[in-house]
């Protein structure tokens, strides 16, 4: 357990983006009845989470995190859900396929409705009102009514997770992935994509391994691990006044849990020294992650790692860099050196989307295509000359066909944005997409197999 620490310690550290509620009392009031509800998961979860993050710390797995970029009130609806599921079951296929590695499956889902602002407020026509910061706080709506910070959000944020949560679990446990059912997962909409075609034709060749394995006598109904997945979920641990609601005491080990999801991050805006939310994830045992930015430095990244991991417990930290297309292969490396030099065991895993945001000409914020995939590139490379593990992906993804990041091989132009704009807040990969980045990944993945054997032989 943590030194010094309660899930209530963060109160006296430095709290930023978090909103100003207008009444305390309803505040307290909607966090007490949080803290009676039951945990949306189980701390044996999270410590399994943290071995299997250790394997990939090992180079000997790959971490897939996708989905929604803040998930809303408006939008909740199981064929949603549903959808992002099997993008992120198709994406797992290609990644375990091509590179003989298991790969770690873990959701920006049920629980992912806090955003970080640039601003505390925002003016339009005149009138400033404060910012919009995910469906667990206020409404999206620019009225001062919807504005306002309102406590019981949180509680309706608690109930779609738990609803969210179940039927994931569902998916995952309850025949929808199943192997033999993985010409299934494609989207009809997916049709005049290439990449759905590589896709069936690796479906084709995993259905007949499927075939040869059923004639030995290996299937589904013998290997519970063909018909079924672990799924894990994931969101910014950025509203503290709820995540405390959550946190529980382990009865088994006696050490704190986050308990409103498997895995937590922290954001670029709020990991500084003296930080409130630094303070409140070091004392958690879920496994963590940090995003790393370009205003990182290697010594400030070393005394985050000190502070949130001094066991150096392997699988429990997670560094998501966040450069842009034109600054990871300068700016990584000494991030990398650092962490290798002091000997810390932690996943290397790239978010290629936050540091890739534009304005198109109409005024709509997208993120082309091709600098997602530059970025990608990049961080390959630094992970390849470096002698690393590339480890994994964190992408704002979506299985609905929407129309937000441009590029892709069924090409989304700056004019066609406007077409399918649904995202509350950043700009989504849609299904397409997505499987398009898969494919990339896959031989990135496949190059750093073949030299890790070159140099073992």
């Amino acid at each position: 357990m943590a030194a010094n620490w309660a899930p209530d310690s963060w109160t006296k550290a430095e709290a930023r983006q978090l909103p100003t509620y207008p009444d305390q009392t309803a505040l307290k009031a909607a966090t007490d009845l949080l803290g009676t509800y039951p945990p949306l998961v189980f701390a044996g979860e999270a410590r399994h989470l943290t071995a299997d993050l250790a394997k990939v710390a090992a180079g000997e797995g790959f971490l897939l995190q996708g989905g929604d970029c803040a998930e809303s009130f408006a939008e909740f609806h199981p064929n949603n859900i549903r959808d992002t599921f099997r993008v992120i079951l198709q994406m797992a296929v290609v990644l375990t396929y091509a590179s003989k590695l298991p790969v770690v499956k873990v959701g920006r889902m049920a629980g992912q409705f806090a955003k970080p602002r640039s601003a505390d407020t925002e003016t339009i026509d005149g009138v400033e009102l404060p910012s919009y910061r995910g469906d667990n706080v206020n409404d999206i709506a620019f009225t001062a009514e919807g504005r306002a910070p309102d406590p019981q959000r949180m509680l309706q944020g608690y109930l779609q997770s738990a609803a969210t949560l179940n039927l994931l679990r569902a998916f995952a446990n309850g025949g929808y992935a199943n192997l033999t059912q993985v010409h299934r997962w494609t989207h009809d909409y997916m049709g005049r994509s290439p990449w759905a075609k590589k896709y069936a034709e690796t479906a084709d060749r995993i259905g007949e391994a499927l075939e040869f394995m059923a004639a030995c006598g290996i299937s589904p109904d013998t290997v519970p691990q063909l018909s079924q997945t672990q799924f894990y979920t994931s969101h910014e641990a950025l509203l503290l006044p709820y995540e405390q609601a959550l946190t529980r005491q382990d009865s088994l080990t006696g050490d704190w849990y986050d308990t409103s999801a498997h895995f937590l991050w922290i954001g670029d805006r709020t990991r500084f020294a003296g930080s409130a939310h630094v303070e409140y994830l070091r004392g958690i045992g879920n496994p963590i992650g940090v995003k790393c930015g370009p205003s990182l430095e290697p010594d400030d990244l070393l005394r985050l790692l000190d502070t949130l991991n001094p066991g150096r417990v392997a699988g429990r930290m997670t560094l998501i860099t966040r450069y842009g297309h034109d600054k990871i292969e300068a700016g990584l490396p000494k991030l990398v050196r650092a962490v290798q030099r002091e000997g810390h065991t932690v996943v290397w895993s790239c978010d290629p989307m936050h540091g890739n945001v534009i304005k198109a000409a109409n005024g709509y914020k997208t993120r082309p295509f091709d600098r997602i995939l530059a970025e990608v590139r990049g961080f390959f490379a630094v992970h390849r000359a470096e002698g690393t593990h590339a480890g994994g992906i964190h992408a704002e993804m979506t299985g609905q066909n929407v129309t937000e990041c441009t590029g892709g091989a069924v090409d989304v132009t700056e004019q066609s944005l406007a077409d399918r704009y649904h995202t509350h807040c950043d700009p989504r990969l849609n299904a397409g997409q997505s499987l398009e980045l898969a494919f990339l990944l896959a031989e990135m993945l496949n190059v750093e197999m073949a030299e890790r054997k070159k140099v073992a032989a």
